[in-house]
């Protein structure tokens, strides 16, 4: 089914089973309202909910990506804060307006981080702050060679509290304290040794890479592909042995279940599988 939904700071489109995500704030290149956060939580929560999306599609418009957070917003929050809001108390921790708008952009972080949906980001322009931390946990990041890269917390006397965790999965310890001590910066052939994005395409060659993704990632089976996700997600804080078991009774419920029994019967057949032919 292909459709638009309504959004402010957003334009969202399905086009068969791909949901397509486009920050769409022209005006400040893509800076990340929470108005916007609001919306993406949504647009996620609607995608996992409705049965008939298996990949989302990150990109931003106007030849940008994310020019980061809005600093309006957090001057907003700021003279909440200032003028003694009453502090909420999340899980023993009070936080005021600035820690609660903060919060926010942490709570979307995790939410597409642990979506069971396959996440592709397409990069281009300015790639900055939140726009990293989205950058970070796509499955698959592509980027444009116009694509510039920043994390400019610490050159603005702040912390970039709540990508920090995201940039030290993705690159580890050292290329991640490296980019905070030096306001980091990074082009788009830098982002792509280090490892932050997967794969460095001219800007007329964009759409025919996302297109070969897209055809991978439908190849795949949609279940098979959520339940490896989280598999992995908990590989990565775990030692590989006390998992072996887990391990084993996922890939037997997997193999026994709907998607493998077409899989195998589709491969000895020589056919495509009933998920790839949608």
């Amino acid at each position: 089914m292909t459709g638009a939904m309504n959004f402010e700071a957003l334009h969202v489109e399905q086009t068969g089973a791909v949901l397509h995500i486009t920050l769409n704030r022209l005006a400040s290149r893509n800076a990340m309202s929470l108005r916007m956060v609001a919306e993406l939580r949504s647009a996620l929560e609607t995608a996992e909910t409705g049965g008939s999306v298996r990949v989302v599609v990150l990109r931003g418009a106007g030849g940008h990506f994310c020019a980061g957070a809005d600093l309006k917003d957090v001057a907003a929050a700021r003279l909440r804060a200032m003028q003694n809001e009453p502090p909420v108390s999340e899980a023993g921790v009070s936080l005021d307006a600035v820690a609660q708008a903060n919060l926010q952009f942490g709570e979307l972080c995790v939410a597409y981080a642990k979506t069971p949906l396959a996440l592709v980001a397409i990069l281009e322009g300015s790639v900055m702050g939140g726009g990293l931390g989205l950058t970070c946990v796509a499955d698959v990041a592509l980027a444009c060679e116009s694509a510039v890269f920043r994390l400019p917390e610490t050159a603005l006397g702040v912390v970039p509290a709540q990508i920090a965790p995201f940039l030290v999965e993705r690159l580890g310890y050292s290329q991640a304290k490296r980019l905070a001590v030096t306001g980091g910066r990074l082009n788009a052939a830098n982002a792509l040794a280090i490892g932050l994005v997967h794969a460095v395409h001219a800007p007329d060659q964009m759409d025919t890479a996302l297109t070969a993704v897209l055809a991978d990632i439908l190849a795949c089976a949609p279940g098979a592909v959520a339940a490896t996700k989280a598999l992995m997600a908990k590989a990565r804080l775990t030692e590989p042995s006390s998992l072996m078991q887990e391990a084993a009774v996922i890939f037997s419920r997997a193999v026994q279940g709907p998607e493998g029994l077409e899989g195998t019967t589709a491969f000895l057949q020589k056919r495509k599988p009933n998920w790839a032919l949608q």
